[in-house]
């Protein structure tokens, strides 16, 4: 079946192997910017490091200037096309894929809220009453890219059923961030501001309702809802999320109409002229092109087209600068006494010991109560190394713990607890799902 006459079904969940293929990619090169940053961080040019990421940049219009640093710039404006494409996924899972029905999404469910839940509630026990007792959130993440990215690593044997999942898990988990960021971590509202946020977020629904299709008017308004997002105190990203639920995921005709359209304009092309005729010269010719053109981009779904166009942006450029720009760690001094931390230990406990053992729980106890069943050709040895993988929080993780700690020593410490503890996690969840079950075969 060709591309452009797939059911518009197909055209919104899309083909799961590209999607893990992209996020492989992805993983591969948000490692390379992490050892570059770290490289730069502790090198003699250090000092650069710092600077270029804290340099002023202003946006004015007319009297007015938002003046924020690159650094911000990033994490609060390139990071909302991230977590737009995040809301999109969320939505296209929640309209065709894991977790559009209850049995279906029960299990990553489970899964994602015992993996949430845990990492929290063990942060909490070393942190209560401390100064890092903001940063119980920091755990709770679980990063897709380098997650897929490990899990493809192992090779062959992992069944499609396992990576997706993970990627329901992931896309469930990253629900629980952005609510958490949304809810816990704003600190002050501007009700002016949020109530232009909540105009803008009413003329989106309008548009969806009314059968609004172009993706150049929705992004006018998210631009706008983007800016009174920031103004309100609330966190901007939160904005990217609202404004994917708003894009509309139907298709303008159906599957029955465009192969007939398609068919009746394909032998009017035909019919038009001989195989030497001139395209340009032949205005039949091109008025069918156009048809078939307008015919295509109404059996797609302007939410499918908007995620297959911003993936790349945010997998290759957005996400590798953020990891750049957020993980310049320095390490100086006693290392060992800074993992000894309270948030450290919260951090890479939570992480390492917390996911897994959440995930597992979670996962088991869904299978065990009837709500759901384990995904095909998978054991519970697998679903336990995958829940390692999920202690892979890096971004997220990092992008929480800028909003928790920012402008204290104690951001430098939760990345570094941030790195190790991921680090660790892939590791141990590669060999698990590399070696465990061939030994377990073998035996």
């Amino acid at each position: 079946m060709t591309p452009h006459l797939r059911t518009p079904l197909a055209q919104i969940v899309g083909p799961f192997q590209q999607f893990a293929k992209a996020q492989t990619s992805q993983g591969i090169l948000l490692l390379l910017c992490t050892v570059v940053a770290l490289a730069w961080a502790n090198s003699p040019w250090g000092h650069s490091y710092d600077s270029l990421w804290h340099t002023e940049i202003a946006l004015r219009v007319g009297s007015r200037a938002l003046e924020r640093s690159l650094l911000h710039w990033i994490n609060d404006g390139l990071m909302v096309i991230f977590f737009f494409v995040v809301g999109l996924e969320i939505k296209r899972e929640i309209l065709a894929g894991e977790l559009a029905s209850i049995r279906k999404a029960t299990l990553p469910i489970a899964a994602a809220v015992g993996g949430m839940l845990i990492p929290a509630l063990i942060y909490v026990a070393f942190n209560q009453g401390g100064e890092g007792a903001a940063g119980w959130g920091i755990p709770m993440a679980t990063d897709i890219a380098f997650a897929l990215g490990v899990l493809t690593l192992v090779g062959p044997r992992v069944p499609t059923a396992l990576k997706v999942f993970l990627v329901a898990l992931a896309i469930v988990d990253d629900i629980g961030a952005v609510l958490v960021i949304a809810v816990f971590y704003t600190e002050s509202v501007s009700l002016p501001a949020l109530g232009g946020s909540a105009a803008v977020l009413a003329l989106l629904i309008l548009m969806n309702w009314s059968k609004v299709r172009r993706t150049v008017v929705y992004g006018g308004l998210g631009v706008g809802l983007w800016l009174f997002v920031l103004l309100s105190g609330v966190h901007a990203t939160v904005a990217g999320v609202l404004l994917a639920l708003t894009v509309p995921a139907r298709s303008r005709i159906g599957t029955e109409r465009f192969v007939a359209r398609v068919k009746e304009l394909l032998t009017a092309f035909e019919r038009a002229g001989g195989h030497h005729t001139s395209y340009l010269d032949n205005e039949r010719r091109q008025a069918a092109a156009l048809c078939i053109e307008d015919a295509v981009e109404g059996v797609g779904a302007p939410l499918s087209r908007l995620e297959h166009s911003l993936q790349p942006l945010v997998a290759f450029f957005i996400m590798p600068l953020f990891a750049l720009a957020n993980a310049g760690v320095v390490i100086e001094g006693d290392i060992w006494t800074q993992l000894r931390h309270p948030v450290s230990l919260g951090i890479i406990l939570g992480l390492v010991i917390g996911k897994q053992l959440g995930i597992l729980g979670g996962s088991y106890a869904a299978v065990r109560g009837g709500l759901s069943e384990k995904p095909v050709g998978t054991g519970w040895v697998q679903i336990y190394g995958t829940g390692w993988l999920g202690g892979i929080g890096f971004t997220m993780a990092l992008f929480i713990a800028g909003l928790v700690f920012e402008g204290t020593d104690l951001l430098d410490t939760a990345k570094t607890a941030i790195l190790m503890a991921s680090a660790i996690s892939g590791v141990v969840g590669w060999a698990i799902l590399r070696l465990l079950p061939r030994f377990l075969t073998a035996r």
